[in-house]
């Protein structure tokens, strides 16, 4: 029995202030055909459960909220129910795929088994098939589900052999026993807190220098809460979502970058404004300097903990400069702001409360969660993640994959989301949108890739006069 942190147990209350909405998580893995059957692929996967514990366990949450939700054996543990299969009407293309996804990813997952899904999704055009991997935001983060993907799938056409299994599913504990266990480890909290803090005060200026950054960050953040200007961006999201993405290559990120300036993160921002803008301009909107404060979720993850199943994200809040016409102004804006919220240590305060929140009895922690979830936020318009995938390619069953396309959930007041992602060379701009606010998602994904082909012409330019 594991309990949760107050970051995953974040995701699950969240959820239930948001009526039908889901916070799973989830990306398209496109491979050359043909598809594995049912039975072949599920063989595979049983041979590595083992390796992911949280695949057999539910999430419970504890009585009167006395302390986070904790992971417990499903004695009922069932892997056919958690592979669906189903197959893309003809032609079997980009826009056929984005809308089975759009569905999937509308559905909630059943809180009574596992949080996860496998999709095998057969009738892609070039004889591809597609695994559609949805699991539960208070599984995994980005880093830990892409970490899936490497024991889930192989590094060579040849399979791995499955690994031994011996598990057999504990006793599932009551109410009465996770509610008393939960009121014991609470009673332990003072002295945790107390051991906590004297370790702190070891290095007193370590201590003052986190302090100062804590609070500096704070306020950064505070100033960053300021409501945006209002546009059809944002407002009360329905429960159900539509998809598309966009692609790019590594190779012109790393051409934008070595010409103009920036980090890979810079670029492909300054990319997604691009495609922010073109919506804007498209609904008749006048893009303005305040329109699209956009959360960005920062990996607070150690080295080496990529396998630990839970949440590690901490964030920056910036606004993008959909109002800058240029492209090349746009991406220094972006580098500009992203160096600044860096500088104001956004993140380092996020980590910190994340962190104090560990050691604050939990019906608060809960509490001040559900209230947020509750008020009316206007500050944050989108949300966009970058997570690096695998560098080298993948293998299911002997058969290479070609793609990963990334999904962001959202919710509260959201009704746009981007997810980047690279693997093996190629850039994916997952966009999730919401069914009724956001039909026109193709728009935004016609307008990322567009702005990154404007950011290698002007690179390629540059490069140019250099040359002469």
């Amino acid at each position: 029995m594991d309990r949760m942190s107050p970051q995953d147990a974040a995701f699950l209350q969240a959820e239930d202030e948001e009526p039908g909405v889901s916070l799973a998580i989830a990306s398209i893995a496109v491979f050359d055909g043909p598809a594995p059957t049912t039975a072949e692929f599920g063989a595979a996967l049983a041979g590595r459960l083992p390796l992911i514990p949280r695949y057999r366990q539910k999430a419970r949450e504890i009585p009167w909220d006395v302390g986070p939700p904790v992971w417990v054996d499903d004695p009922a543990f069932d892997l056919s129910y958690h592979l669906r299969r189903t197959a893309l009407p003809s032609p079997g293309g980009d826009r056929e795929l984005a809308t089975l996804m759009g569905r999937v990813m509308s559905a909630r997952l059943d809180r009574d088994r596992p949080l996860w899904e496998y999709w095998l999704v057969e009738g892609l055009e070039q004889d591809r098939w597609a695994l559609i991997s949805k699991v539960h935001h208070c599984m995994v983060d980005g880093v830990s589900g892409t970490d899936l993907y490497r024991i889930v799938l192989d590094e060579t056409p040849e399979p791995r052999p499955p690994v031994a299994d011996h598990w057999r599913p504990a006793g599932e504990p009551s109410d009465l026993r996770l509610a008393a266990t939960a009121m014991l480890d609470a009673a332990w909290l003072p002295l945790a807190s107390a051991r906590a803090l004297a370790v702190a005060a070891r290095s007193p200026a370590a201590l003052a220098r986190q302090a100062w950054t804590t609070v500096s960050g704070l306020g950064a953040l505070a100033t960053a809460l300021l409501p945006a200007t209002p546009s059809s961006l944002s407002g009360a999201p329905s429960a159900e979502r539509r998809f598309a993405f966009a692609r790019a290559s590594v190779a012109d990120v790393a051409a934008v970058r070595h010409a103009l300036g920036g980090t890979f993160n810079d670029v492909a921002l300054a990319a997604v404004t691009a495609g922010l803008r073109r919506l804007l301009l498209d609904r008749g909107e006048l893009p303005t300097a305040h329109a699209v404060r956009t959360l960005i979720p920062v990996s607070v993850r150690a080295p080496g903990t990529e396998s630990v199943r839970d949440n590690q994200v901490s964030l920056l809040l910036a606004e993008l400069p959909v109002h800058l016409a240029d492209p090349e102004e746009r991406l220094v804006a972006v580098r500009q702001q992203v160096a600044t919220l860096k500088a104001e240590h956004e993140a380092e305060a996020g980590a910190a409360v994340v962190e104090l929140a560990r050691y604050g009895p939990f019906a608060a922690v809960a509490a001040s969660v559900r209230l947020a979830a509750r008020l009316p936020q206007r500050s944050i318009v989108t949300v966009t993640t970058n997570v690096p995938g695998p560098r080298e390619p993948l293998y299911a069953l002997g058969r290479r994959l070609v793609e990963i396309v990334p999904y962001v959930p959202i919710a509260s007041r959201l009704r746009l989301g981007m997810a980047i992602f690279s693997y093996c060379g190629q850039l994916t701009v997952g966009i999730t949108g919401d069914y009724d606010g956001a039909a026109d998602v193709w728009t935004l994904a016609r307008g990322v890739e567009d702005g990154m082909a404007e950011l290698v012409e002007v690179a390629r330019g540059r490069a140019a006069v250099r040359t002469h």
